[in-house]
């Protein structure tokens, strides 16, 4: 069974800081490319940053110096550190997993919320 589990959302102040953990389990973690991706009200979904298995990340431009994508695979977990906030970050943030080598195998968590405002 595979099962990926977002924790860390929650409200935050514009310009504060959140972190975000995805732990996954039945797969074989660090064959896997891992990303988080977003939601917001009204919109469709986005890719926010990923990382491969080979640690090479990407940011959408938006959060460019403000995140940072990290994994630690022996914990099976990546993470999501977001810094100065703003309101415009406000989502259901995913976490997602994919095998680099079979691209029918993709895998998502439930979402955590996350809502920045004063």
């Amino acid at each position: 069974q595979v099962q990926l589990v977002e924790s860390g959302g929650g409200l935050a102040q514009p310009g504060g800081s959140l972190r975000l953990s995805c732990s996954a389990s039945g797969i074989d973690f660090s064959r896997y490319d891992m990303g988080w991706f977003r939601q917001a009200p009204g919109k469709e979904r986005e890719v926010v940053a990923t990382i491969t298995r080979r640690l090479s990340t990407d940011y959408v431009d938006s959060v460019k110096a403000r995140f940072i994508i990290s994994r630690d695979n022996a914990k099976n977990t990546v993470y999501l550190q977001m810094n100065s906030l703003k309101s415009e970050d406000t989502a259901v943030y995913y976490c997602n997993a994919k095998n680099p080598f079979v691209a029918v195998v993709n895998y998502w968590g439930q979402g955590t919320q996350v809502t920045v405002s004063s």
